[in-house]
């Protein structure tokens, strides 16, 4: 409803008012008819502003306030559809549910690798995560590189797969730092439909079956035939009566079983050799130095040596260098930077190049594929290379 004035007469949403003894009429409709000149949606005329200037001069204060009140909210309506004008940017009125798509394609979501390995401070794992590295650019997918602290840390190892497959990854490599125990946890993993690859140290396929679970692909090198061709090379022309002996890996890993049978089985085919140790290291330059210091304190007149690895070959040449037993030839396995630098320099009789880093570049792709649904090989064998002083005064083919 309207109100009144003091002096009775009716008021239309404030527009009339009255003086005190005098009723004074305001036009409205003349007032409404100017809004669009205050919005300033078109230029005001002198006339028109004469008017709208009288009009508001006949106002109670009262009148004023309301009337400029009111005059706000249809400014802020006039500005809102001002922006339709074409001679400025315009405000759509098209519901979201009918608005035309956008011309830019979200990009799809990258596919999540988790990459584990068993540590860091080996350098052959530094190389194999280079690979994987280019694999990741390569195939634009996330990769998630994880390791345990040592190689012997296969509990970390496991609680690492455990945050993988809570974290939802798509795809897991691993190089199990042991064969059997990281089954169960594989297996989990499996279940929760991660597809799995394995690389260089092999799951054991009898605890795979025991668990229930299914084959999963390996992509490594022929651990045996390579350590057999580096472990042939010092005990070729070896006289009779030659002793030799081996530094072992972790022995519930298989590539550590594969290189000790290659080694003995290079040293059994000589009948001029004596196999007189062999003991496991654990992969490590430490226990090495440890091991071969005993091996030696044992039996002094060893002339070959295997280590199933660079970093025990690295250790076990620091002992012999100082004891002064140059007359000792030393096999290895891996090729890392440091073991070539030793080939140079005539200390270390040769190496086995297994191509890290091509390891984990296949390892990744395989997984690749395995998410994208594609059918992949049970088995990749990488070629190897014996590294000689020979050899690498040879051109890289």
């Amino acid at each position: 409803m309207g109100s009144k004035t003091a002096s009775g007469v009716p008021m239309r949403n404030g527009c009339s008012g009255g003086t005190t003894g005098v009723v004074t009429q305001v036009n409205c409709s003349s007032l409404e008819q100017l809004l669009p000149f205050a919005a300033g949606r078109e230029p005001m005329p002198a006339t028109n502003r004469q008017l709208f200037d009288a009009n508001v001069s006949l106002l109670p204060e009262r009148s004023i306030m309301k009337l400029l009140r009111h005059l706000a909210i249809v400014l802020l309506f006039f500005g809102l559809v001002a922006c339709g004008d074409s001679s400025g940017p315009s405000l759509s009125t098209v519901s979201s549910a009918n608005a035309p798509a956008s011309q830019t394609t979200p990009a799809p979501d990258r596919k999540k690798v988790g990459f584990v390995m068993k540590t860091l401070t080996n350098p052959f794992f530094i190389e194999m995560e280079k690979g994987a590295r280019r694999a990741e650019q390569e195939l634009n997918i996330e990769l998630v590189v994880k390791t345990a602290a040592q190689e012997t840390s296969i509990e970390q190892q496991i609680q690492i797969v455990e945050d993988l497959i809570a974290a939802g990854v798509d795809a897991i490599v691993i190089a199990p730092g042991d064969s059997q125990r990281l089954v169960p946890v594989l297996k989990k993993a499996s279940d929760a439909g991660i597809k799995l690859v394995n690389i260089d140290n092999r799951l054991d396929a009898e605890a795979i079956r025991q668990a229930g679970g299914k084959e999963i692909p390996f992509i490594s090198v022929d651990n045996e035939k390579s350590a057999y061709r580096s472990a042939a090379f010092i005990a070729e022309g070896a006289p009779a009566g030659t002793q030799a002996a081996i530094l072992e890996g972790i022995r519930s890993a298989d590539n550590a079983r594969q290189r000790m049978e290659g080694a003995r089985r290079a040293f059994a085919d000589n009948p001029n050799i004596r196999l007189v140790a062999s003991e496991s290291a654990n992969w490590k330059i430490d226990e090495g130095y440890a091991v071969t210091k005993q091996m030696f304190a044992r039996h002094p007149e060893i002339r070959l040596l295997f280590a199933a690895n660079d970093m025990m070959a690295l250790g076990a040449l620091k002992y012999l260098e100082e004891t002064k037993r140059s007359q000792v030839k030393v096999a290895s396995y891996d090729a890392l930077e440091e073991a070539v630098a030793e080939v140079r320099a005539g200390r270390l009789a040769v190496t086995v190049d297994q191509q890290a880093a091509e390891q984990g570049f296949q390892g990744v792709l395989l997984a690749s594929r395995l998410i994208k649904g594609d059918t992949v090989p049970a088995l990749m064998l990488i070629d190897t290379r014996l590294v000689t002083a020979a050899s690498l005064n040879q051109p890289r083919q």
